[in-house]
This record gives C-alpha cells, sequence and structure tokens, in this order.
C-alpha cells in the first residue's frame, strides 16, 4: 500500500497502550522508518510527527509514544507531557489496540481519557492476521468509539479503510462533505411478468426509456437509467420479469440469462421496488422474488400497481387488500405498501419519496451510547427469556456494520435467543430508530 508524504489538512494523532503496534501503523501510512519498532514496551519516548496523504487528503500524522501505560523510565513524566499536547492539537485520533490480547483494563483507561479529548475517535484493532484475534474485535464495540476498524499494520491489511475513516474526519474533508451530494442510491424495480415493471420506470423517467407491450417477457436486459430527484440521484433498474423456474426452462436459454441478470440486479440494490398486480394480489412468485431481496438484505418497497382498477371497491378494500397482502408476504411486515397506478401516474411521486426514506434508514447508524440506552429500558421492561437456571442478560449491544443495519448483542452465557424474542428486538429497533423498509440483522455472543 502506497501511502504519498504530504502535509497539512489537520492532525492526526495515534495513541494506544505499549506495545500494540502504534510505530509499526506510523511507518506504513508515512512509508517511512522514522518510528523505532521493538517488542520492547516503551521504546518510542517522542511525539514524533511526519506529513502524510491519502486519496489527495494531506494530514499531519502524530505518534505519541508510550504516554499510557506504567514505565519505568525516568523521563516517562515528559513523555505523558509531550503526548497530552498533542492530543490537544489533534483534529483526529486512532486509538489502537491490540486484537490478540483483547480488551484489557489498560484499554478502558485509555477510552475514559479520550471520551474528553473533543476530538473524532477511530478505534483500529491491530494484529487481526493472528487466529488468535479473529472474533476478538467486537469486544471494544463496549468501549462506544465508532467506527472499528480491523487492521495488521505489519502487512497493510485493513490501513486502506482505515484511512478512508480518517480523511473523512479531517476538517477539510468535513466541511468539503457538506456541500458535497449524496452517492448513487441504486434501485431494483422487480417483479412477475407483465406486472407493468417498465411502464414504472418511463412513469418515473417521465419519458419513453423501456419498451412496453402487454407481452408477458418484453423487457430482457436489465434497464437502467439516473433519474434526480430533489437533489438525489436515483440509478434505477428495470428488470426482466422472474417467472418459476419451470416455466423459465421451457422458455429457453434466453429467458433464463435474463433472470439471472434480474437476480443480480437485486444483488446490487440499495432498495428493490417490488411490483404487485393488483388485480391478482401476491401469488407464491411474488413471495420467492420478495424473498430474494430480503436475503440480499436490500431495502424493499411493495407496490401494489393498477390501483385505478380497484376504485369503487367500497371504503374498507384498502385496508382488507393489505391484510391479504402481509398474509402473504408475512416475512416482509416491515416493508411499507404503496397503492399506485404506472398507467394513470397516481401516486407515482411517492414511489421516489419512499425509496429516499428507506434507502437512508438502509444506511442508518446508531451511536453505541444510544444503542446500549435503548437496551436498557428494553430489557428492564422485557428481558429475554432464561432457559437454565442462570438468567441471560444483555449486558451491550453494538452495530457492527449498515446496509443492512446489523446489531451484536453480548450476554453473559446466551448465544442465542428464542426467534421470539429475536423478532420482538428487530421490532423495536425499528420503531425506536425509524429503520422504515430495511431488513435488520442481529447476532448473539456470549461476552469472553
Amino acid at each position: 500500500m502506497a501511502v504519498k508524504r504530504g502535509s497539512g489538512g489537520g492532525t492526526v494523532v495515534l495513541v494506544g497502550r505499549p506495545n500494540v503496534g502504534k510505530s509499526t501503523l506510523f511507518n506504513r501510512i508515512t512509508g517511512s522508518r522514522r518510528a523505532i519498532v521493538t517488542p520492547i514496551a516503551g521504546t518510542t519516548r517522542d511525539v514524533i510527527a511526519q506529513p502524510a496523504e491519502w486519496q489527495s487528503a494531506t494530514f499531519t500524522l502524530v505518534d505519541t509514544g508510550g504516554m499510557f501505560g506504567a514505565s519505568e523510565d525516568p523521563l516517562h513524566d515528559l513523555v505523558v507531557q509531550h503526548g497530552r499536547r498533542a492530543l490537544e492539537t489533534a483534529d483526529v485520533i486512532v486509538f489502537i489496540v491490540d486484537g490478540r490480547e483483547g480488551l484489557v483494563p489498560g484499554d478502558e483507561e485509555i477510552a475514559a481519557a479520550l471520551r474528553g479529548a473533543g476530538a473524532p475517535v477511530v478505534m483500529a484493532v491491530n494484529k487481526t492476521d493472528d487466529r488468535r484475534a479473529r472474533g476478538r474485535a467486537l469486544e471494544f464495540y463496549k468501549l462506544g468509539f465508532e467506527p472499528v476498524v480491523e487492521i495488521a499494520a505489519e502487512h497493510g491489511q485493513g490501513v486502506g479503510d482505515l484511512l478512508d475513516e480518517v480523511t473523512t474526519r479531517l476538517p477539510a474533508r468535513r466541511d468539503g462533505a457538506k456541500a458535497a451530494e449524496p452517492a448513487e442510491t441504486a434501485v431494483a424495480i422487480v417483479g412477475r411478468p407483465n406486472v407493468g415493471k417498465s411502464s414504472l420506470l418511463n412513469r418515473l423517467l417521465r419519458e419513453e426509456r423501456s419498451i412496453v407491450s402487454d407481452v408477458p417477457g418484453t423487457t430482457r436486459d436489465t434497464v437502467d437509467a439516473l433519474l434526480r430527484w430533489h437533489k438525489r440521484t436515483f440509478r434505477i433498474v428495470d428488470t426482466a420479469g422472474i417467472r418459476r423456474p419451470g416455466r423459465v426452462a421451457r422458455s429457453g436459454q434466453l429467458e433464463a440469462v435474463s433472470v439471472l441478470v434480474a437476480r443480480r440486479a437485486i444483488e446490487q440494490a440499495d432498495v428493490a421496488v417490488i411490483l404487485i398486480d393488483s388485480t391478482e394480489g401476491a401469488t407464491d412468485q411474488d413471495a420467492a422474488i420478495a424473498g430474494e431481496a430480503d436475503k440480499a438484505g436490500c431495502g424493499i418497497i411493495i407496490a401494489a400497481n393498477k390501483w385505478d382498477l380497484m376504485k369503487g371497491r367500497g371504503a374498507d378494500f384498502s385496508k382488507t387488500f393489505d391484510d391479504e397482502l402481509r398474509r402473504n408476504l408475512k416475512f416482509l411486515e416491515y416493508a411499507p405498501i404503496l397503492h399506485i397506478s404506472a398507467a394513470t401516474g397516481e401516486r407515482a411521486g411517492k414511489v421516489l419519496e419512499t425509496i429516499d426514506r428507506v434507502a437512508e434508514a438502509r444506511t442508518r447508524r446508531i451511536p453505541t451510547a444510544e444503542l446500549n440506552r435503548f437496551v436498557q429500558a428494553v430489557t428492564a421492561v422485557h428481558p429475554p427469556a432464561s432457559p437454565g437456571r442462570k438468567h441471560v442478560r444483555i449486558l451491550y449491544a453494538a452495530q457492527t456494520s449498515v446496509a443492512p443495519p446489523t446489531f451484536v448483542f453480548f450476554t453473559n452465557i446466551a448465544t442465542e435467543f428464542h426467534f421470539s424474542y429475536e423478532r420482538f428486538l428487530v421490532n423495536r429497533l425499528r420503531e425506536s430508530f425509524g429503520l422504515m423498509g430495511t431488513p435488520i440483522r442481529v447476532q448473539v455472543r456470549k461476552r469472553g
């Protein structure tokens, strides 16, 4: 990994216990041998600074030496004094911990000192190339810093990801990010043949981009188009209709390839709009398509098309229709239902608005402190079931990833929850943090 030298742009300070790999990381990022690396704890006394650059972002990298931890060095007090002065000037702090050793009291002492530092903290779990460190990175979420990045400074693994996180938090990048537009949102319009996918795409684009006909299977390729809406950019993909496997086999190789491409579009989508024919309701094939989207982890919207043909069926028809739809697609209780007409344009604008909300929810990150306040409140009223004599307690939780939001719950003894309690947690998470239209993944770990 090549990191060019540069200057300006802010100050990034490395901190951590002795011998966790600060100097190794310093040398890796700066491309120098400025910091002396030995197995002896406390080798680095001085506060060493060196210019560095990553992806056109320049900054000054500072290694604070052994300012934390016990030391018999007669100059230790001076090392600490210089280190504190460096922390006061930091724009970003990289808190390095040892993945082999796991979370130790010394890390908690440093964490307490960094909480009042006033600069964003990125946690780097080093030495994760060692098999002893596998899975131990999750322990460090307890300290409450985000993000947590796994690295192996000696070999350069994960250092690029760490620098991506660091540079986005530098003052120049933070200021520039306010003016930058959000990234494209990938949207896949999926469903059975002839439910109106191409008509919906054309309605949203307000142009005849896809060929529309009454012949099922008109669209064979995925047709994608960029759409700008309220300063958002959507890349909308109109996929081929996905039929039952038996029908695909009878239709020949061409349609089989089209279906494969459609499934790939689902896997790459941020949001899938599952189009249902209102005149027929949800079928088994609709459920299979929805299952593909749920498994892929993309946000999901259920759009009941041809709603203009359902008018005049009574005041309660809409509720009855939705209840039946929920029964047939019961695993998608989190997906919003829209009643639309691609032919007339009825509620087409609502589709774009809902896509935007679901895409945002899918990438939302919940601060660790806020998440653990949620855990305390929820478990106080409804604790997990305890199958044995010892009560199961949720000790703390952390969100480990987004797209879809993934949460790890650390317990005293349990490695899994009853499916009904997991569903309860997922529903409360969705309600508390507005995670509309996105799958939520839950993992349970026994604290080591």
